[in-house]
């Protein structure tokens, strides 16, 4: 005994404490890159996380799969933007693709949103197509009000289901996916990017324009 407590509720108390301690240690470390150069990820941000890292994600090398799932009814889920129209990496060949797993509820993902749009803003036009899957929303609507608040020119669309999410076994927000021009993963990061390295790992992947 010490004081009015046992010592196994002492012990208790105690593996509670180290329990929580470990818990809030996953949710704030940051989970890095699995890719691409130094300072691509926000050292002062950290990702939302949704579980445990797979034990077989998609890596580099990997050709992404495309954002169309079959579903165990044999029917299928195509993603399409907020206009209803499909989104489909097949008819993307040729440019470099960035996929923005992100929600409009996740701090992170709110950090980021102008570095997206100012990226789009200056490659959009050279060679890279910026696609936000939205996932763990209420609404398209609601994705769409944050689009227009923002003013967001590039292709957002709504996995409502989480089928494209899960098909890409992502665990957190926001993930990023870069594809290069033939359709093959390049680099993956779990947690949100930095202008500057972004913007580099962008031009590495971007065709030369001719002279």
């Amino acid at each position: 005994m010490v004081g009015p407590f046992s010592g196994r509720q002492l012990l208790l108390v105690a593996l509670a404490i180290v329990g929580s301690a470990i818990g809030l240690a996953a949710i704030t470390t940051p989970l890095g890159d699995t890719g691409g150069g130094p300072d691509v990820v926000d050292p002062r941000a950290t990702p939302f996380v949704f579980a445990s890292p797979p034990a077989q994600g998609l890596r580099p090398g990997d050709t992404a799969p495309e954002l169309e799932v079959a579903l165990g009814d044999g029917g299928t889920f195509q993603l399409t933007d907020l206009d209803g129209a499909p989104i489909r990496l097949d008819t993307l060949r040729g440019k470099v693709v960035w996929i923005n797993f992100w929600a409009s509820w996740c701090p992170p993902c709110q950090q980021e949103t102008p570095i997206l749009r100012e990226l789009d803003e200056l490659y959009g036009d050279h060679g890279l197509e910026i696609v936000g899957i939205s996932v763990q929303e209420t609404s398209s609507d609601d994705i769409a009000a944050y689009a227009e608040r923002y003013d967001l020119g590039y292709t957002i669309g709504f996995d409502a289901s989480g089928h494209v999410f899960r098909q890409y076994k992502v665990y957190a927000l926001p993930t990023q996916f870069f594809i290069d021009t033939n359709g093959v993963i390049d680099t993956v990061i779990n947690g949100p990017v930095e202008l500057d390295g972004a913007s580099a790992l962008i031009e590495s992947l971007l065709p030369a324009e001719a002279p």
